[in-house]
């Protein structure tokens, strides 16, 4: 994660991700750099705008709620005709029961 983190601050701060740079921020941070992890972090961003991901990582909670207020939803419309059944089933109870004064 810290990889992740020095690519971000580099970025951030408008310089060019290389292994000597992140590399120098990792080492900074007081963590030994490991060179198969840099080597791969930068192959990885090669090419990639880090400020767009950003942004469109940071819409993507407001989208992921959305099933969420779907199962609501769901559950309160469950509710409903939970609710709709039980009064039909009184009205119906009812009515036997006049019908059997009357029957």
């Amino acid at each position: 994660m810290e990889y992740v983190y020095a690519a971000m601050l580099l970025n951030d701060a408008g310089q060019k991700i290389t292994e000597d740079a992140v590399k120098k921020v990792v080492t900074a941070a007081g963590v030994k750099a490991d060179e198969s992890k840099t080597k791969a972090l930068v192959a990885a961003l090669d090419g990639v705008d880090i400020k767009e991901v950003v942004e469109k990582a940071a819409v993507a909670p407001a989208v992921g709620t959305a099933p969420v207020a779907a199962t609501e939803e769901k559950a309160e419309a469950k509710k409903e005709k939970k609710d709709e059944k039980k009064e039909e089933e009184k009205q119906e109870e009812a009515a036997a029961g006049l019908s059997a004064l009357f029957g």
